[in-house]
């Protein structure tokens, strides 16, 4: 007999009088059937976020050992540090289930099921009751949260969300305009922190702030023969017409702007309750720290590298000499892990010759489509598939996208790699790749960078207070495309990607004819700023 249980920010389904579930770590969702993080902990990578801080914001929080009396006496997880908005949390006061299952999915280490990043420094906000709390009480403890471990999370963990109806202003949409949306696509930018939002699920659901632009939402997918490679059926669809198209607005982003950044294992994963007992859940809520914990994988590397970069440095520039590197505190940056997320997700599966990128699953939305078969293939201006984003997020793939490390622009560049710069409003930005391409190779490009919001800041003190609000200033607009090195022609029309609405252009596409080609970033159009930071991510198959 099972039950269902409705919990903040998805579906929990409640294993009710069942014997202690059995599964092998292949069959976890963070093994080969999910998104192969498993292996990242083994030798030779031995990876598990040690030193990273992420956090997490919910209603509720996890229950801390030797703090609160409903944690076990054996505690798989460990939370660095456990708050009430923006104060220290109370001894057993708003300890929820809900967020223990979340947290547990990203740090637990218990061996038997271990966390995706059991060695991560884990900072857990609880908003409180809703009843006292709103959208500013949300945003302080966003806040509160991306200010922990000295300023220095990389990722923070929503597995809740806002209804419409609570928002105060009159018919309310989803716009972007919300306090809690803009507070987060503030801090994204001001902490330099990755938002990682649970997608909206089912009508009724949680939409704000799913209507963001600098972070990431992610719906979740299930099993299918055995691998997660199926958006689930209660993931709400963005196509246009009909019930889903009355539902823009309320229920999806308004106008065609793309909800969804990745997918996620999410559907019948396991977890750990406060008395350190197995549940089986169900929802985006538990997709959502998938991602959130890979990028603390992913940053234990990225700081593993800087430091060998630093001491590689001459020593009149403070380093030890040696080899030089290509690593630099870009790496740490919330944009280049978004690009990189993006870029490395599985999309259609390799046939063995890696043309297809070594990808290692085709996912497939809920009508059976792949990537390909959607607009965002065949139409410039769509950059993400309305179902499955980018794709299902892939933590090894990303481990390898990640490794290429950091390659400029002024010198050809290899097959596979990411960037941070600056571009001038009116002028474009090209990589020249270093090798011909393969034809009929596939090229995967990301390109991201942020709307920019500013805090209506009464008290100058720099920090968000209750009473505030933040001002938007628009979107500049970027495109991105695959061009021919010596004509400059694109490769082809599904080798660009022009959306006017998205702070997220992706191309991925087949390459028409063997040759040379270059990667270009294009600031089309001026909103605000005149100078646009991006980060951009690459990865194609050379000829030889």
């Amino acid at each position: 007999m099972k039950k269902l249980v409705w919990v903040t920010g998805g579906i929990c389904l409640a294993a009710v009088g069942l014997a202690r579930p059995v599964w092998t770590q292949e069959s976890l969702s963070i093994g080969v059937a999910g998104i192969d993080a498993q292996r990242l902990h083994e030798l030779p990578y031995n990876l598990i976020g040690r030193k990273i801080a992420i956090g997490q914001v919910e209603i509720g929080r996890p229950g801390k050992f030797g703090l609160d009396k409903a944690v076990s006496k054996q505690p798989a997880i460990a939370p660095a540090g456990v708050f009430l908005r923006n104060g220290a949390a109370k001894a057993n006061t708003n300890i929820d289930p809900h967020a223990q299952n979340v947290a547990s999915i990203m740090i637990s280490d218990r061996k038997t099921l271990a966390g995706i990043a059991p060695g991560a420094r884990l900072y857990s906000t609880a908003v409180g009751s809703v009843k006292y709390a709103g959208q500013p009480e949300e945003c302080l403890s966003a806040q509160s949260t991306a200010n922990r471990n000295s300023g220095d999370v990389r990722a923070i963990n929503f597995s809740f969300g806002e209804t419409l109806e609570r928002d105060p202003r009159p018919e309310a949409r989803l716009d972007g305009n919300s306090l809690l949306t803009r507070c987060l696509d503030w801090s994204s930018r001001v902490h330099d922190v990755l938002y990682v939002i649970a997608g909206n699920q089912g009508k009724g659901g949680i939409p704000i702030p799913t209507d963001n632009y600098n972070g990431m939402n992610i719906a979740f997918s299930s099993r299918q023969d055995g691998i997660f490679r199926k958006v689930d059926v209660t993931n709400l669809s963005a196509a246009g017409g009909g019930v889903k198209g009355r539902l823009r607005g309320r229920e999806m982003n308004l106008g065609t702007r793309q909800s969804i950044s990745l997918v996620a294992p999410g559907n019948r994963v396991y977890a750990l309750n406060p008395d350190a007992k197995v549940k089986e859940v169900t929802g985006t809520s538990f997709a959502a720290p998938h991602v959130t914990a890979t990028v603390a994988l992913l940053q234990e590397y990225g700081d593993k590298q800087i430091k060998m970069a630093i001491a590689s440095r001459p020593p009149w520039k403070g380093g030890l000499g040696g080899s030089t590197r290509n690593w630099s505190l870009d790496a740490r940056r919330h944009q280049v892990m978004k690009a990189v997320l993006l870029n490395s997700a599985d999309k259609v599966q390799d046939a063995g010759d890696g043309l297809r990128l070594g990808m290692s699953k085709t996912i497939i939305d809920k009508q059976n489509r792949n990537w390909v078969d959607s607009d965002a293939y065949r139409q410039p201006k769509v950059s993400l598939n309305s179902e499955i984003g980018a794709g299902q997020l892939n933590a090894f793939r990303a481990y390898e996208q990640f490794k290429a490390g950091q390659w400029q622009s002024w010198q050809p560049v290899p097959a596979m790699g990411w960037n941070y710069r600056q571009l001038k409003a009116n002028s474009a930005e090209d990589y020249v790749l270093a090798a011909p391409l393969k034809q009929g190779s596939y090229v995967a490009i990301t390109l991201v960078w942020e709307r920019l919001v500013e805090l209506r800041d009464k008290n100058q003190n720099g920090s968000f207070d209750v009473g505030e609000d933040f001002r938007d200033r628009g979107l500049n607009n970027l495109d991105l495309y695959l061009l021919n090195a010596d004509s400059n022609a694109a490769a082809s029309n599904i080798c660009t990607s022009t959306s006017e609405v998205d702070s997220i252009e992706h191309i991925f596409c087949p390459v028409p004819t063997t040759g040379s080609y270059k990667i270009r970033v294009q600031f089309r159009q001026q909103v605000n700023q005149p100078s646009q930071p991006y980060a951009i991510a690459w990865w194609t198959v050379p000829a030889q």
